[in-house]
């Protein structure tokens, strides 16, 4: 049997994260992972998705400049091959990025499918009859991630009916898409193949899209997403759906008990994801998932089990956590650092920001004014379109800027953001709500002028009764 210090299982941005930041602090680490380093998020989602979701922006900004600039400008086709292909180059070039960093970090990769046979020992099958056998002297780290939750009776093709995992492969351009599920993922591809042409029908059967988020932050997206000719359909259920040879017919139920028809080139299940621990073997180590299919810490601030030493980061992991990349991240620097014995500080998922990469773009982070209220703050909320400043009407897309604060100069408890580019606005509110400043706090600092983040300053500065165009 071999030994190693750590040993990882899966390769996505929990598991590399957690194997790059343990090799630094000087830990023998052993990375095991079935198919790609980077995982879901590197090949499949987060960074393919938003690559196209760029290449869609552009296609948008022609259509502004001939109808809004004066720019004679028009769209002859999509090279659809080339946009894939610049698409894969990227993340082709990212992959190759981690491999270089595992390896220059001296972390072993084994391809294979990993089991755990005790509470601190791995089988890995890589090909080889027998396999090969592990034993972790620190601690075991489950990172196995999630896969696209299915419908009862539909069955994903990759063609007709795809999941968010299959649905930037699929063969062409659809003339329609039908999307269930108005999370951030069904939002972000509804906007996508809006932007590239199809016909867009999006789904969600809560009575909002963004359903987690501010209230406020939904009927922003909603009215932007409409704009653009998105058809949105909330508190509506599929009722069944039958793929054709030339698409798939769908019969929904609406709010008001409706049926509705709706035919598609294309059905796109963007209802969720759900854990993967097929195979992994969790009885042999004494552990079991709980019954949404997570496997819960015992321990949240250094994320590890009822079973000491095997820790979890990622998907796996039940709420608070995120399912989101870069919260996957923190979370396997605290793993690495626990298990090199230090104490790290526990990820604060309130202060993690949430983003969906859709036009308009939504970006939040901190609690929703119902939160705030729920947990029983006494709150003042402050929101101001960011067309009220110079740079948004320059953008011409409308938006807004939420703020939800503690009354009488309390902590900024949220901020919530609808809009071009806000994605890249959020990180100054990250910062003002993990560190519990107050609106005075970052009043007495200038924005630069004009941005789209003076719309942020400004709300602060009118929570801290300065405002100059707020009064």
């Amino acid at each position: 049997m071999h030994e190693t210090d750590v040993i990882v299982i899966g390769g996505g941005t929990g598991g590399y994260s957690t194997a790059l930041r343990a090799a630094a602090l000087g830990l023998e680490v052993v990375l095991a992972e079935r198919d790609l380093v980077g995982g879901t998020c590197l090949h499949r989602g987060c960074i393919p998705s938003k690559a196209m979701l760029h290449a869609a922006e552009l296609v948008d900004g022609i259509a502004e400049a001939r109808e809004r600039w004066g720019v004679k400008a028009s769209l002859d086709s999509v090279d659809w091959a080339a946009l894939t292909a610049t698409r894969d180059d990227i993340v082709s070039r990212n992959h190759r990025g981690v491999e270089g960093h595992l390896s220059h970090a001296g972390v072993r990769v084994v391809r294979g499918s990993a089991t755990l046979t005790g509470p601190r020992t791995v089988r890995v099958e890589t090909g080889a009859e027998a396999g090969t056998a592990w034993r972790a002297r620190r601690g075991i780290v489950l990172a196995t991630g999630s896969r696209p939750r299915t419908l009862p009776g539909l069955q994903p093709d990759g063609a007709r009916v795809v999941t968010s995992d299959d649905a930037l492969f699929a063969p062409g351009l659809p003339g329609s898409v039908l999307v269930l599920g108005g999370g951030a993922i069904g939002v972000e591809y509804a906007s996508l193949h809006r932007s590239m042409g199809a016909e867009v029908t999006l789904v969600e059967a809560a009575d909002r899209l963004l359903p987690l988020e501010d209230a406020e932050v939904s009927r922003h997206l909603t009215r932007g997403l409409k704009k653009r000719g998105i058809g949105v359909q909330t508190s509506a259920r599929l009722e069944e759906a039958t793929p054709h040879e030339d698409g798939v017919r769908a019969t929904l139920r609406t709010a008001r008990g409706e049926v509705r028809e709706v035919r598609a080139d294309r059905l796109l299940v963007a209802v969720g994801r759900v854990p993967v621990t097929d195979g992994l073997g969790l009885a042999a180590a004494g552990l079991a998932t709980d019954d949404r299919g997570f496997v819960a810490p015992a321990d949240w601030s250094r994320l590890e089990t009822a079973v000491p030493g095997v820790h979890v980061v990622g998907d796996l992991l039940p709420p608070p956590s995120l399912g989101l990349a870069h919260a996957s991240f923190a979370e396997g620097l605290v793993v690495a650092e626990a298990l090199a014995g230090l104490t790290p500080r526990p990820v604060d998922y309130t202060a993690v920001p949430r983003v969906t990469y859709s036009s308009p773009q939504t970006a939040a982070v901190g609690l929703s004014e119902a939160e705030a209220r729920e947990r029983g703050h006494d709150v003042l909320v402050n929101s101001m379109p960011l067309t009220a400043v110079a740079k948004g009407m320059v953008h011409g897309r409308g938006g807004v800027v939420k703020v939800v604060a503690e009354r009488d100069g309390g902590r900024v408890l949220g901020v919530h953001l609808v809009g071009p580019h806000v994605s890249e606005m959020i990180a100054e509110s990250q910062l003002v709500v993990g560190w519990d400043a107050e609106a005075a706090d970052v009043a007495q600092h200038v924005h630069a002028h004009p941005t789209l983040s003076e719309a942020v300053g400004e709300v602060m500065l009118s929570l801290a009764g300065r405002g100059l165009h707020q009064q």
